[in-house]
């Protein structure tokens, strides 16, 4: 069966990889979801990351705990291959009053949403990360 997609895929993984518990989880490599481990990484909600190139290349990803509960409370989908959602910079949404992240897709690739304001771009929301 084909994935129809991926990002929701990702995102569904890392939720439920919390719910269990689980200190590092696997899953399908690809540049998209590299990029959104990177923004993840970078704003504090994922240890670490790291691509495995076996015959199928990996992306692993070391989830973050603080007093056992996961630093992710919520993370939403926003944009959606059968619904897409653009914006532009003046309707880019302040997540939890910029406490969480937006992660928009802009013509400069993959940033949150506070990055996409300074550089006046708009774009795709992918997902809402709390």
């Amino acid at each position: 069966m084909s994935m129809q997609d991926p990002i929701s895929d990702m995102i569904t993984r890392i939720r439920n990889g919390q719910s269990a518990k689980k200190e590092l989880i696997s899953m399908p490599y690809s540049n998209l979801k590299k990029s959104i481990a990177n923004l993840l990484k970078e704003e504090g909600f994922i240890l670490d990351y790291k691509v495995e190139d076996n015959k199928k290349p990996t992306l692993k990803l070391n989830l973050k705990y603080f007093k056992n509960n996961p630093v992710i409370e919520k993370i939403k989908r926003i944009s959606r291959p059968g619904l897409r959602i653009y914006k532009k910079r003046k309707h880019l949404p302040n997540v939890m009053s910029g406490m969480g992240i937006a992660i928009v897709s802009t013509s400069r690739g993959i940033m949150t949403d506070k990055l996409a304001r300074t550089y006046n771009l708009g774009g795709e929301i992918i997902c809402y990360v709390e």
